[in-house]
């Protein structure tokens, strides 16, 4: 009885910031190596009548009532996806985009979310995200990061 061997990696980089100096990078390439199947998707910015509908489906409402919130969204995320979906988090949780129970929909703040500084990179964004949580939380994602 033979047993499958199942290895799942995931991984995330930006064009242009690999380079064949870099170890893991050289072994993932050479999936020969491994006998495996790979599968590289590309992810590029989305234009701005796609956010939108993004941001319509993920707040269930008309496109044309989350106009101005994905106008905004993409002004602020040039459509980068990740940025995006980051961005949503962020207002939601600072209660800048949150749900009204007594009109049954999503609101938001177009005021503060015009005034919300972010920096220009993802990275950075990611960056100030996770340096602000708390040191407990922080403590934790440092040891389960090296369970993967």
């Amino acid at each position: 009885l033979l047993k499958a061997h199942i290895f799942f990696f995931l991984g995330c980089y930006r064009e242009g910031e690999t380079d064949n100096c870099n170890q893991l990078w050289k072994t993932l390439c050479n999936n020969n190596l491994f006998n495996a199947r790979s599968t590289d998707i590309k992810l590029d910015c989305m234009k701005e009548e796609t956010l939108n509908i993004m941001v319509s489906e993920t707040l269930c409402l008309t496109p044309r009532l989350t106009r101005s919130l994905s106008s905004i969204i993409y002004r602020k995320t040039k459509g980068n996806p990740l940025f995006v979906s980051r961005l949503m988090l962020s207002l939601s949780k600072e209660g800048i985009l949150r749900p009204s129970f007594g009109r049954r929909r999503w609101e938001w703040d177009i005021q503060k979310i015009q005034c919300q500084k972010l920096p220009d990179d993802v990275a950075k964004f990611l960056t100030n995200c996770i340096e602000a949580l708390s040191e407990d939380v922080k403590s934790s994602l440092k040891v389960l990061s090296c369970f993967g």
